[in-house]
C-alpha cells in the first residue's frame, strides 16, 4: 500500500468515526426530545449533523480547510450548477410520473385522507432539503473526495454508490430493483460531482428529484409524506411503478437515470476546481 493510500485511509477512517459518533449522539438526543413517530425528522437531522461535523472536523484537522472546500463555495458557477441540477432532478421526476398519466398508465387523484396545507409543504420541503444536503456531504463530501484523489474517479464512485444503495436497504418496500436503481443514482451523483467539481450539482439533482416525487403523490424510497393531498393510482404493475417503495423501485426510474447521464454530459455545467482533488500533498 502506497503512503498516499495509507494517508487517505487514515483520513477516511477519522471521517467515518466522527460521522458515526455524531449521528448516534444526535439521534439519541432527538429521540429523547421528540416522539418516536418523528423518526424521519430524527434520521434526517442526525444525518445532516453527522455529515456537517465530520466534514468540518476532517477538513480542519488534516487540511486546515473550511467546509466550503468540499465543494460548497457559493459562486456564480456553483449557482449555475445548482440550477442545472434542480432542473434535471425535477424534470426527470415529472417525466417518470406524468408520462404514465398521459399514457393512461396511472391517475393523479386527490387523497381524501390527506389535506393540502402550506405549512406542511414548507416543512417537508425543508426536511427534504436538509436530507439531500446531508447525504451529499456524507457520500460525496470529504471522505469521497479524498478517496477519489487516491484511487481515481470511477474506482471511488462505484464502491461509494454500492454503499449508497446498501444504506437504503432497510427502507419499507425495498426490492432488488430498488437497490439497483439506488446504486445507479449513486453512480449518477458521483459522476455529477466529477462533472462539476462541486456539491451543488449533485445537491440540486438529489433535492429536485426527492422533492418532486412526494409533491406528485408517490412514496419516496418507501416513505409516504403526503405533501399536497394528491396520490398516484397506478394501472400498471409494480415492476414499472415500483410498488410500495415508490417509482424509484421501478423500471421507469432505471430508464430515466440512464437519460440523466446524457443530460449531464450535454448540460452547460461550469466546472469548479475541487480543492481536495488538486491539493499538493508533497
Amino acid at each position: 500500500m502506497t503512503p498516499q493510500l495509507k494517508s487517505a485511509f487514515l483520513r477516511i477512517g477519522f471521517f467515518v468515526f466522527i460521522a458515526f459518533v455524531t449521528y448516534f449522539f444526535f439521534a439519541a438526543a432527538l429521540l429523547w426530545i421528540l416522539p418516536e413517530n418523528a423518526i424521519v425528522i430524527i434520521a434526517v437531522f442526525s444525518n445532516f449533523a453527522a455529515a456537517a461535523i465530520a466534514n468540518a472536523l476532517a477538513l480542519r484537522t488534516f487540511e486546515r480547510g473550511r467546509l466550503a472546500d468540499i465543494g460548497l463555495g457559493w459562486t456564480a458557477g456553483s449557482r449555475r450548477n445548482l440550477s442545472i441540477g434542480l432542473l434535471g432532478g425535477i424534470g426527470a421526476a415529472m417525466v417518470v410520473l406524468l408520462g404514465p398519466v398521459v399514457l393512461r398508465g396511472a391517475d393523479l387523484a386527490r387523497d381524501p385522507s390527506q389535506h393540502f396545507a402550506w405549512p406542511s409543504l414548507l416543512f417537508f420541503s425543508l426536511i427534504l432539503l436538509f436530507g439531500a444536503i446531508g447525504e451529499e456531504m456524507l457520500f460525496r463530501g470529504y471522505a469521497f473526495q479524498v478517496f477519489m484523489a487516491a484511487v481515481g474517479p470511477f474506482a471511488a464512485i462505484l464502491p461509494v454508490a454500492v454503499l449508497f444503495g446498501f444504506m437504503h436497504a432497510s427502507n419499507p418496500g425495498f426490492t432488488v430493483l430498488a437497490g439497483i436503481n439506488t446504486f445507479l443514482w449513486g453512480v449518477l451523483l458521483g459522476y455529477s460531482f466529477l462533472r462539476s467539481g462541486d456539491l451543488w450539482l449533485p445537491i440540486g439533482l438529489h433535492f429536485g428529484w426527492n422533492w418532486t416525487l412526494p409533491l406528485l403523490g408517490v412514496n419516496l424510497s418507501g416513505l409516504t409524506m403526503g405533501m399536497t393531498g394528491y396520490t398516484m393510482r397506478w394501472r400498471i404493475g409494480g415492476l414499472w411503478s415500483g410498488g410500495a417503495y415508490g417509482i424509484e423501485g421501478g423500471l421507469f426510474t432505471t430508464a430515466i437515470v440512464v437519460a440523466l447521464y446524457f443530460y449531464l454530459d450535454k448540460a452547460p455545467i461550469e466546472p469548479q476546481q475541487p480543492y481536495l482533488l488538486y491539493k499538493d500533498r508533497s
